[in-house]
C-alpha cells in the first residue's frame, strides 16, 4: 500500500488466502493511525474499529474477569492524547478486520497481491532478485526477477535465514499460547470500558480481549498454575487439548459452568530479538522478520508497520533513480535501533504485568508510551526517545502536527506528507519558498499562531521534512543563499 503511494508496482505473496482468519493483532498506536491517515483509509480503519470494540477502553488487571480488580494500568486508551498533540487516536482493531481494507487500498493503488503462495528461495545479483514462488497447496513453481525483495514473512522467516541473518536478544522465557473462543461475557464485561484484562490466579496469568458484543475473543495465556510451586509455569503451551483450553478460558473468566467453545489456538514463544541487521544486499527485513517481541503493549504489529513505511518511500526514491545505496542503508541505521527500544520496552512490560513471579532485574526502566509511539529519534547515537511534546522540529524526529485552515477546511501539517519533500515556511519565509519553487519541491506557508513555536523556527525560518514525516533538516531562522542551503539538505538526505 506505501509503495504504491509512490508509484511503485509491487508483487505481495501471501501464503494465506483471503486473510487472517482469527482476530489477532488489535492495539493500533498513534503513530500508525497517522500513517493510515496518510494512506487516505484512516475513516474506513475507525469505522471497523467501532463495529469491533467499545472505544478508549481502559487497561486493567483482575484475579478473574469476575473477581476483583489488582491494578489499574491504563485508565483510557488515549489518556494523555489531545489535539495538540495528533490529529489522530489510538484504536482498537483485530487483524481480521484491516486485512481487507488494507488490502482493498493497495490493490486500489495499483499493488498486485497473490494468495496462496509462498517465498521458496532467491538470488540476488547486482542488479535484481530472482524469486522462487511456490503455490502452497500444488507446489508449482514460478520464478520472479525484481528490483527489491521485502521479507515480511514472520519470526520464522526463511529469507532471513537464507540471508544468514541471526536474532540477537534474550530469546524465548514462555512457551504461550493464544486462545480463540467464543463465549457468553456479557454478564462480566457487557457496557464496561475496558479494552485489555490481564489475568492473575493460582491457575494462569496472561489477558484477554473481548469483541464489543462480549460474545466472543481471545485470552492470552502466558503462564500456568502458582509460580511459586508450579515446575511448568513458563510452559503455557504444554496442553492444547479442547478440554484444558476450555478449563483455562474458565478459570480466567472466573464463571466454572461457562459455557466455552474454542474457535482455535495459537502456540507461540514468548521473545525478545531483533535480526543483527535488517538487510543483505536488495533483500530487507521488516516486522516480525527483523525483530519478535512478548505483545504486552501492542508494539509488535505497529512497529512492523512503521517499519514498512519508512522502507517503502527510500525503495521508491531508489527504484526512481533519484537515490542509491547510501539511502537504503539508513533504513538499518534508523530503524534497528528503534527495534531494539521497542522490544525491550515490550519486555519490560511483560516482567512488569505478567510475569512478575520472575523478580527481574534486568529490565530497562519503562519509557512512557508516547515516546515510543511519536518520539523517536533518528541520527542520534546518544537518544533514541525523547519526549513528542518537546522535540519541536528538531531533525530527526517526527515532523508536528499544527491545525491550520485551507480553502476553509481544517488540516494538519501531517496531511502535507506522505509522497514528497516538503519545504514549510512561516509568514516571513518567503525566500525559502522561492528557493522551493525553483528547485521543485512542494512547498507550503504555514500563517497561524504556535507554527513556529512547534517547529523551532523564527517567521523567516524554514524545514525540510522527508515524505515520512520526519524532519530532514531545518534553519531556524533567514539563510543567505536558500537555494544552496534546501540543495545541500535535500542531498545529504537522500544519503549524498
Amino acid at each position: 500500500m506505501f509503495l504504491a503511494q509512490h508509484g511503485v508496482p509491487s508483487l505481495v505473496v501471501e501464503r494465506l488466502r483471503g486473510g487472517s482468519p482469527l482476530p489477532r493483532a488489535a492495539h493500533f498506536h498513534l503513530r500508525t493511525i497517522e500513517l493510515f491517515r496518510a494512506a487516505g483509509i484512516e475513516s474506513e480503519v475507525k469505522a471497523q474499529s467501532e463495529r469491533e470494540f467499545l472505544p478508549e477502553g481502559a487497561i486493567i488487571s483482575m484475579d478473574t474477569l469476575a473477581g476483583r480488580k489488582l491494578a489499574d494500568i491504563i485508565p483510557g486508551l488515549n489518556v494523555g492524547v489531545d489535539d495538540a498533540l495528533s490529529p489522530c487516536r489510538r484504536l482498537f482493531i483485530s487483524q481480521r478486520g484491516l486485512e481487507p481494507i488494507l488490502r482493498g487500498r493497495a490493490k486500489e493503488v495499483g499493488a498486485e497481491v497473490v494468495e496462496g503462495s509462498e517465498v521458496v528461495g532467491f538470488v540476488q545479483d547486482q542488479d535484481d532478485v530472482t524469486v522462487t514462488i511456490a503455490d502452497v497447496d500444488t507446489g508449482d513453481r514460478r520464478e520472479v526477477r525484481t528490483q527489491y525483495l521485502v521479507a515480511a514473512e514472520g519470526a520464522h522467516s526463511t529469507v532471513r535465514e537464507q540471508l544468514g541473518i541471526a536474532f540477537e536478544g534474550r530469546g524465548v522465557f514462555s512457551n504461550s499460547m493464544t486462545i480463540y473462543f467464543t463465549a457468553d461475557l456479557a454478564p462480566q464485561l457487557l457496557g464496561k470500558p475496558l479494552s485489555v484484562i490481564y489475568i492473575s490466579n493460582e491457575t494462569m496469568g496472561g489477558f484477554f480481549r473481548v469483541d464489543k458484543d462480549c460474545q466472543a475473543g481471545f485470552l492470552v495465556v502466558n503462564t500456568i498454575g502458582d509460580p511459586a510451586t508450579s515446575p511448568d509455569v513458563a510452559d503455557a503451551a504444554k496442553d492444547t487439548t479442547e478440554p484444558r483450553l476450555i478449563e483455562l478460558v474458565r478459570a480466567a473468566s472466573g464463571v466454572p459452568d461457562l459455557a466455552v467453545r474454542v474457535d482455535g489456538v495459537a502456540r507461540w514463544r514468548a521473545s525478545s530479538d531483533v535480526a543483527a541487521r535488517y538487510s543483505g544486499g536488495r533483500v530487507f527485513l521488516v516486522g516480525d522478520a527483523a525483530h519478535v517481541m512478548p505483545p504486552n503493549g501492542g508494539f509488535g504489529g505497529n512497529t512492523g508497520i512503521h517499519d514498512a513505511y519508512d522502507l517503502a518511500w527510500k525503495l521508491a526514491w531508489a527504484v526512481r533513480g533519484l537515490a542509491g545505496p547510501r539511502l537504503l542503508a539508513t533504513y538499518d541505521a534508523e530503524r534497528r535501533p528503534i527495534g531494539k527500544l521497542t522490544v525491550e520496552q515490550a519486555y519490560t512490560r511483560y516482567v512488569t504485568r505478567t510475569a512478575t513471579y520472575l523478580g527481574a532485574t534486568d529490565y530497562e526502566p519503562l519509557v512512557a508510551d508516547l515516546e515510543i509511539e511519536l518520539g523517536w529519534v533518528y541520527g542520534d547515537p546518544g537518544r533514541v526517545h525523547a519526549d513528542p511534546r518537546a522535540t519541536r522540529g528538531k531533525p530527526g524526529t517526527r515532523a508536528p502536527h499544527v491545525w491550520f485552515e485551507e480553502g476553509g477546511a481544517r488540516r494538519s501539517t501531517l496531511d502535507l506528507f506522505g509522497t514528497s519533500f516538503v519545504v514549510l515556511t512561516s509568514t516571513g519565509g518567503q525566500p525559502w519558498l522561492d528557493a522551493a519553487e525553483r528547485r521543485g519541491l512542494e512547498h507550503h506557508e504555514i500563517g497561524v499562531e504556535g507554527f513556529g513555536d512547534a517547529y523551532g523556527l523564527t517567521p523567516r525560518g524554514a524545514a525540510l521534512v522527508r515524505p515520512d514525516g520526519f524532519v530532514a533538516w531545518r534553519s531556524p531562522s533567514a539563510a543567505d543563499d536558500p537555494h544552496a542551503r534546501l540543495g545541500d539538505a535535500l542531498a545529504i538526505a537522500l544519503g549524498g
